[in-house]
C-alpha cells in the first residue's frame, strides 16, 4: 500500500522488530497516527533466539504500553557482581530499593509477540515486506521509496538495522558472546550473577528453572566454544564461572558479535534514529534495550506534544529538543558499559586487587549502591 504524497502521516516507523513495535505502540498511546514498514515478513521475530534482561523501569513503560501482562518473565531479586581470582563482591537486593524486582528475564520472540498482540488490538498499521530503500527530507515532510512504492511522512523513524559509514562511532572489543541455556543442581532463587573475568564477562541470568547464559569470548574461540560437546562446554563455563553452582546441561547455543556503535547525533532532517539503529551496547549490565525503551518514551512525549500543540513531529526544534533530552542517558548508559568492560577486561595484577577493592567499597556504601541499582532501572530519570 501507498502513502498519498499530498497527504503524509505523521510518522512513518523502519523498521518491525521490538524497538520499531514498542514504538508505534507508544505513539498510538499518544493518538499519533503512524505505520510500520518492515523488509520481512511480520511473524519473522518468532524464532529469535536472544533473552532479554529487562529493567524495572523498562516493565513501567511496558505496562503503559499495554504489552507487558501477556509476558512470561523471571524476576531478579538479587545481583551478585564479582571477578574471578580476585576478593570483593557486591549484592544489590530488591528488597533495599523498594522495588518488587531489580529485573525481569524473558524470552526475545515473547516479548515480540506480546507487542504484536497490543499492535493487532489497537489496529497499528504494519506493512510486511516493505523494504525502505531511499529517504528525501523535504521543507514539510520526508518522502521515501522502497519494495512496496512511494511515501511520504512528517517523521521518518528508523528502529531498525545498523549504523554504517561516517554516522557510525565504533569500539570493537574483540568479543562474541556465546548465549544458552543451562541448568544447574542448585535452584537459581531469582539470582542473577554478573562475574568478570580475564575472557570477558559471564552473566547468568535467571529463567523458568534455568540459567540464561551469556558467556563472552574472544573473537576467534568463540565459533569453537559454542560448538564443543555438552560435557567440554559445561566444563569451560565451570571454569570461568567457578563453583558457586554445579552445572548440569547446555541447551543449543547461537553467536553473536559484541562492540559499541553509536550515531553521535540521534536525529537529521526529518529523521530518527532509535534502539540498535541508534547505539548497540554491549550485553554487560543489560542495558541495551531498556536504553532504547526510554528513547521510545522520550520520543513519542516529544511528538505527541508537537502534534497537540497543532505543531509539526518532525520541526527541527522538535527533534533538537528530544536529542537534548536523551543526551544525558544516552551517554551515560554507553559510558557506563563501556567502562565495565574495560575496566574488568584483565589488566595487571595489582589492577585486579584494586578492582575488587572497589566492589568491597560499592558494596559497603549504601547511597553509592543505591546510585547503581537505580542507574541500572531507571537511567538518568533515577537523578
Amino acid at each position: 500500500m501507498t502513502v498519498a504524497l499530498a497527504d503524509p502521516l505523521p510518522v512513518a516507523i523502519v523498521g518491525g522488530g521490538p524497538a520499531g513495535m514498542a514504538l508505534a505502540l507508544a505513539l498510538h498511546r499518544q493518538g499519533i497516527r503512524c505505520a510500520i514498514h518492515d523488509a520481512r515478513s511480520r511473524r519473522a521475530g518468532a524464532d529469535d533466539p536472544r533473552v532479554l534482561a529487562l529493567s524495572h523501569g523498562a516493565r513501567q513503560i511496558l505496562e503503559w504500553l499495554g504489552a507487558w501482562r501477556d509476558i512470561p518473565h523471571t524476576p531478579i531479586a538479587t545481583i551478585h557482581v564479582s571477578q574471578a581470582g580476585h576478593l570483593g563482591r557486591t549484592l544489590l537486593t530488591a528488597g533495599e530499593h523498594a522495588v518488587p524486582a531489580l529485573g525481569y528475564v524473558l524470552a526475545a520472540r515473547d516479548l515480540i509477540a506480546a507487542l504484536d498482540r497490543a499492535l493487532e488490538g489497537a489496529a497499528v498499521e504494519y506493512r510486511e515486506n516493505s523494504r525502505i530503500d531511499t529517504a528525501r527530507p523535504g521543507e514539510d515532510r520526508v518522502e521515501f521509496e522502497g519494495s512496496a512504492g512511494a511515501g511520504a511522512a512528517r517523521l521518518l523513524a528508523f528502529a531498525e538495522g545498523g549504523i554504517a559509514g561516517e554516522e557510525a562511532r565504533r569500539r570493537d572489543y574483540g568479543q562474541h558472546a556465546v548465549i544458552c541455556r543451562v541448568t544447574s543442581r542448585e535452584a537459581h532463587r531469582n539470582l542473577a550473577f554478573e562475574r568478570f573475568t580475564p575472557a570477558g564477562p559471564v552473566a547468568l541470568l535467571p529463567m523458568g528453572n534455568a540459567w540464561a547464559l551469556v558467556l563472552t569470548c574472544p573473537d576467534g574461540d568463540s565459533a569453537r566454544i559454542a560448538a564443543l560437546p555438552d560435557a567440554e562446554f559445561l566444563a569451560l563455563l565451570q571454569c570461568r564461572f567457578g563453583h558457586r553452582l554445579r552445572f548440569e546441561a547446555a541447551g543449543p547455543r547461537a553467536v553473536f558479535p559484541l562492540g559499541l556503535r553509536y550515531r553521535e547525533a540521534p536525529v537529521a532532517a526529518r529523521q530518527v534514529w532509535v534502539g540498535n539503529a541508534a547505539q548497540t551496547l554491549h550485553p554487560v549490565a543489560g542495558q541495551g534495550f531498556n536504553l532504547a525503551l526510554r528513547d521510545i518514551w522520550q520520543l513519542a512525549d516529544s511528538v505527541g506534544s508537537a502534534v497537540r500543540a497543532a505543531g509539526d513531529p518532525g520541526a527541527p526544534e522538535v527533534l533538537a529538543a528530544y536529542a537534548g533530552a536523551r543526551r544525558l542517558d544516552r551517554r551515560g548508559a554507553m559510558g557506563f558499559t563501556d567502562v565495565l568492560v574495560r575496566v574488568f577486561g584483565g589488566g595487571a595484577r595489582w589492577f585486579g586487587h584494586a578492582r575488587g577493592a572497589g566492589l568491597l567499597a560499592l558494596d559497603l556504601v549504601p547511597p553509592a549502591r543505591d546510585f547503581l541499582a537505580r542507574r541500572m532501572m531507571f537511567g538518568a530519570r533515577a537523578w
